[in-house]
């Protein structure tokens, strides 16, 4: 299944507190659980003012959707055609 990079523009995203930071992803969360199993949140990275999140589903429009739920901002969507690491270069 395709993966997922999303840019969220949230300013002061990186001075959020842990509680609203737990906040947000309850919210998200649950939204996934009733969208059922089709997406699938791995992981997100919080800067100064913008939230990179990393999802596994089957389309762009999915994605959208989950985004729409909660009301968070995707301004920007990408699917990830490939990983590479240090270990690429060996």
């Amino acid at each position: 299944m395709p993966k997922y990079i999303i840019e969220r523009e949230i300013p002061g995203a990186g001075s959020l507190a842990y509680r609203e930071l737990q906040g947000i992803s309850q919210k998200s969360c649950g939204i996934l659980s009733d969208m059922g199993p089709k997406i699938q949140w791995v992981e997100s990275y919080v800067t100064d003012d913008k939230v990179y999140c990393v999802y596994i589903a089957p389309d762009e429009a999915t994605v959208r959707e989950h985004a729409e739920k909660g009301g968070f901002p995707a301004n920007r969507i990408s699917q990830i055609r490939s990983m590479i690491d240090p270990t690429t270069a060996e």
